[in-house]
């Protein structure tokens, strides 16, 4: 199989080198994508050798270098495409362990989660974070029938055929409510696979109105409610009240 690892950068100059140490042990083929850094990065990546790098004029969103990482990957006949973060928080040492697992050839998404186990060295994760994933990751699976513990890790690995199927346009954060639709919808295989969780810096901020956890977590909804209608499932929360019951339900099922 030929893998590339790709991954998304902003500002990362504390860890970017150190990331891609890490990463060059375990796959040698590595994209970065920096989606307009305006701090030291560039230079950094500049004088890094053998690396491919994608560079936005300016800051387009994670979900973006995402799909600039898969086009690249098709292009370039790569069979998998293993996404990870740059700010320390996803570990380089388990990506052997999402290549064996896509090598069994019967997943198309190999998808990291830092809540199916409690691995050493866990951090808790910030409540509002924590919160609202669990929430929407529960509202995903009661209506597309997934059994996701956590929709929103970055750590994944995608057969890169598969997600060339998809018609991806969500440039922001809310990128994986899109996601997982078009993966339903295209009857896309899933699993999951444990990740450590490392929360090294709290209070990272998401920018603008996301800073705040009730306005992310309805960017989220309306995002995943415009999905949905694009492949004609109707959502189990037709109106504020039921949603209101099933972020309830979703709740007390924490």
């Amino acid at each position: 199989m030929r893998i590339l690892t790709a991954i998304p950068v902003f500002n990362e100059a504390r860890y970017v080198s150190g990331v891609l140490g890490e990463v060059r042990r375990v796959n040698g083929d590595i994209l970065v994508v920096d989606d307009g850094s305006t701090d030291k990065t560039p230079e950094l990546l500049a004088a890094e050798r053998d690396i491919s790098v994608i560079t936005h004029p300016e800051n387009r969103g994670y979900g973006q270098s995402l799909i600039d990482a898969f086009a690249f990957a098709e292009r370039n006949a790569y069979d998998w495409i293993v996404t990870i973060d740059c700010d320390d928080q996803h570990e380089p040492a388990f990506i052997p362990s999402f290549l064996e697992r896509a090598g069994q050839g019967d997943v198309d998404i190999v998808s990291g989660s830092r809540y199916l186990a409690e691995l050493p060295g866990n951090t808790g994760a910030p409540d509002d974070r924590r919160r609202i994933n669990q929430r929407i990751t529960c509202l995903i699976n009661e209506t597309l029938g997934f059994r996701l513990t956590d929709a929103f890790c970055g750590f994944k690995a995608y057969r890169v055929s598969a997600v060339s199927r998809l018609d991806l346009s969500i440039p922001g954060y809310a990128f994986p409510l899109q996601f997982w639709v078009q993966a339903y919808d295209r009857g896309l295989s899933i699993c999951e696979l444990p990740v450590a969780r490392i929360y090294n810096d709290p209070n990272r901020h998401f920018g603008g109105m996301l800073d705040d956890p009730d306005a992310r977590l309805r960017h989220y909804l309306d995002v995943f409610n415009s999905e949905l209608g694009k492949i004609g499932v109707v959502p189990s929360f037709l109106d504020e009240q039921s949603l209101a019951k099933s972020l309830e339900d979703c709740t007390s099922s924490e």
